[in-house]
Order: C-alpha cells, then sequence, then structure tokens
C-alpha cells in the first residue's frame, strides 16, 4: 500500500526561539515497570543493535511568547518507550533533532534507516534522539544544535559548524514526537553523494553497519511516492513547507 505523501495531523510550528526546561523523570507503577523491562528485553532480544541508553523525551510544548516556544524535557533511557506495547501506560513522546540539507538546487536530502536500526528501511532526515548533557551542561538550542551536526556527520559524512544551522521549525507527530528541525547550508548533491559513499565504505571496512544505507533527494511531497518503503510522518509535510521557500 502506497503511503500518504501529506498528513495533515502533523503539526508545523514556527519559533525564532526555543526555551527548554528540565522536569523530573515520570514515576511508574510496579505493573508498568515490569511489563516495560519485559517488552524491552524481547525487543533487545530480537534486535540486537537496540540498546538501552539515555536519552531526553518531552513532558510538554507550551506557547511562550509570539516567536517563542518553551519545551519541557525529562531523562529517560530507550527502555520507556517500551511502554508504547503496555495497556494504559502513559510514555511521554520522544524529542529528535534532524538536519534539511539542501543541495544548491533545493532538493533535500532524505536517508533510509538500515536492516539493524530501530526503524528498518524508513526514510527520514539525517538526525535522531536527542541525548541529555552530562554533568550540569545545560540542555539548551546550542545543545540541539551540537547533537544535529554530530547525527548528520555520522549518519551521512557531512560536517558543518553548530553555528551555520538555523532553526527551521518544530514538529509536532501524529503520535506526539517531537521534533526539532535546523536548516543547513546549500552544498552539491556531488559531495553528498562522495561523503556518504565514504561513510559506507568505512562501515564495510570495520564490518559494522551504518545508519543509513541509502540516500535520496527530495524536491517535493511527489518525489516521496518514488522512495522504496516507508518514511517518518513529518517528512511529507517538512518537504511540502520547505519545498516553496527554496524556490
Amino acid at each position: 500500500m502506497t503511503q500518504p505523501l501529506l498528513q495533515p495531523s502533523v503539526d508545523i510550528l514556527s519559533a525564532r526561539e526555543l526555551h527548554l526546561v528540565e522536569e523530573p523523570p515520570p514515576q511508574l507503577s510496579p505493573d508498568h515497570q515490569r511489563a516495560r523491562d519485559r517488552i524491552w528485553d524481547e525487543k533487545a532480544q530480537a534486535n540486537p543493535g537496540l540498546f538501552d541508553g539515555p536519552v531526553v523525551a518531552c513532558a510538554g510544548l507550551d506557547q511562550a511568547g509570539p516567536d517563542t516556544l518553551a519545551l519541557r524535557w525529562t531523562r529517560v533511557t530507550y527502555r520507556h518507550y517500551a511502554l508504547r506495547w503496555v495497556p494504559d501506560a502513559h510514555p511521554l513522546p520522544s524529542l529528535f533533532v534532524d538536519v534539511l540539507q539542501p543541495t544548491d538546487g533545493g532538493a533535500l536530502l532524505a536517508g533510509r534507516m538500515s536492516p539493524l536500526t530501530a526503524t528498518p528501511g524508513r526514510w527520514q532526515l539525517p538526525g535522531g534522539s536527542v541525548e541529555y548533557p552530562d554533568g550540569n551542561d545545560p540542555l539548551d538550542t546550542a545543545a540541539l544544535r551540537q547533537n544535529a551536526v554530530r547525527e548528520l556527520a555520522e549518519e551521512t559524512g557531512i560536517d558543518t559548524s553548530p553555528e551555520d544551522l538555523t532553526l527551521w521549525g518544530i514538529t509536532r507527530g501524529t503520535t506526539g514526537n517531537i521534533g526539532v528541525h535546523f536548516v543547513a547550508p546549500r552544498r552539491p548533491a556531488s559531495l553528498m553523494r562522495e561523503r556518504f559513499a565514504a561513510v559506507i565504505s568505512s562501515a564495510a571496512a570495520s564490518g559494522s553497519e551504518p545508519e543509513l544505507d541509502q540516500i535520496a533527494f527530495v524536491r517535493s511531497p511527489a518525489d516521496l511516492g518514488t522512495l522504496h518503503g516507508p518514511h517518518v510522518d513529518y517528512l511529507g509535510p517538512v518537504v511540502h513547507r520547505y519545498a516553496p521557500a527554496s524556490t
């Protein structure tokens, strides 16, 4: 079945400033903890690529001013999201960052997740879940930029400076997940293919699995129909919103 190109239930929120406020982690009942751990262990056994590392969950997103959003976040681990399969549990939405990496011609780079990832075969923008900072370092927009450039480099081999990323928008997905999207300076498509090929070659030489196994360039939501496999819910709306602005 062909996936819809546009998903209106995905909200795209514009903001010039994003304030991040930490909250205590959620309290779970003993029954929910046991069910969470059982489901996580089953999924981790089925997919060795899963790991229970530190990650940020979104506790709320509020309008704090005409051009400002306040994002409330908390510290969890990936195990927390096993609550999605626990009846009557209420897991917090995930928080992720990604990069709109345009070509010189205005197309956006999209990547397909490799088989050993948590979402094999899924197309998305380069990015990933946000990890909370060490020690007393703040989680702010600067830290989100650092997360975004690290994901871009790891997945595609494209290096860019955090200062070169511009906050483009925030999405609230169909399941409530919050995405913080940054746009990077334009680069030649040939350079992006070259850098990605180097990532694939390096992974093969080390016997590891790359996070992305394929990339493509999309100019409009219609291009998503040519991609083999599903795509994240925000991809169509983001491409739709970006395309007119890029022209």
